[in-house]
C-alpha cells in the first residue's frame, strides 16, 4: 500500500510547476509546422480521453493508481524532451510533442481529483497550491533569464537553438521531478493479519 510523504508531495509539484512555467514558451514554438486542423483533432482527442478516464474513476481513484498514473505521465515527458534532443526540429517531432502533451494531459483531472482526495485537510492543499503557484512563476522568470543570458551574454539569437539548448535544462528538471515523485509515495507492506 502507497502513503504519501506530504513534504516531498509539496516539493515535487513545486518543481512540476516550474517545469510547466519553464517549458510554456518551447511548446508553442515546437508546435509550429502542425496545421490548425491537428489542434482541433487533438482538442476532440484529449475531451474523449478524459471522458473515458472519468468513467475508471470508481476503479482508479486510489492511491496505488495515483502514483502509477503521476509516474506514468512524468515518463512520457521525460520522453518527449529526450526524443526532441535526438532527433532535434521536424513535423514528426512536433507530432510526437503535441500528441505526448495531449495524452498527459488527459489525465489532468484525475490527478487534481486524487490530489485533492489524498491530500484530505485542507492546510495540505493550500500548501501544494500555493507551491504550484510559486513553482510556476519562477520557471517562467528563469526561463526569461535563460534567454536573456543566451542573447547578452552567449550571443545565441536563433531562437530554434535556444528552444533546444533550454531542453537540456528541462531535462534535468524533469529527472528531478520524477526522483521526487519517487519519493513522494512510501510503499508500505501490510502485516497478515491472523
Amino acid at each position: 500500500m502507497y502513503k504519501l510523504n506530504i513534504r516531498e508531495f509539496i516539493k515535487y509539484k513545486l518543481l512540476n510547476s516550474l517545469f510547466l512555467g519553464f517549458s510554456v514558451g518551447t511548446i508553442f514554438f515546437i508546435y509550429t509546422p502542425l496545421s490548425p486542423s491537428i489542434y482541433s483533432m487533438g482538442g476532440i482527442l484529449l475531451a474523449i480521453g478524459m471522458l473515458f478516464i472519468a468513467k475508471f474513476y470508481y476503479k482508479i481513484l486510489n492511491m496505488h493508481y495515483f502514483y502509477k498514473i503521476s509516474l506514468f505521465v512524468e515518463v512520457i515527458l521525460l520522453f518527449a524532451i529526450l526524443y526532441f534532443l535526438i532527433f532535434s526540429y521536424s513535423y514528426t517531432t512536433a507530432l510526437f510533442y503535441y500528441i505526448g502533451y495531449q495524452f498527459t494531459f488527459s489525465f489532468g483531472s484525475y490527478l487534481v481529483r486524487a490530489e485533492t482526495l489524498f491530500l484530505k485537510k485542507a492546510k495540505n492543499i493550500t500548501l501544494v497550491d500555493v507551491a504550484k503557484q510559486k513553482g510556476y512563476l519562477i520557471g517562467m522568470f528563469l526561463s526569461y533569464l535563460f534567454y536573456r543570458f543566451l542573447e547578452k551574454f552567449l550571443e545565441v539569437t536563433d531562437k530554434d537553438t535556444q528552444i533546444y539548448d533550454i531542453h537540456y535544462l528541462l531535462l534535468a528538471i524533469q529527472i528531478i521531478i520524477i526522483w521526487y515523485l519517487f519519493k513522494s509515495f512510501k510503499f508500505e507492506y501490510l502485516a497478515s493479519q491472523p
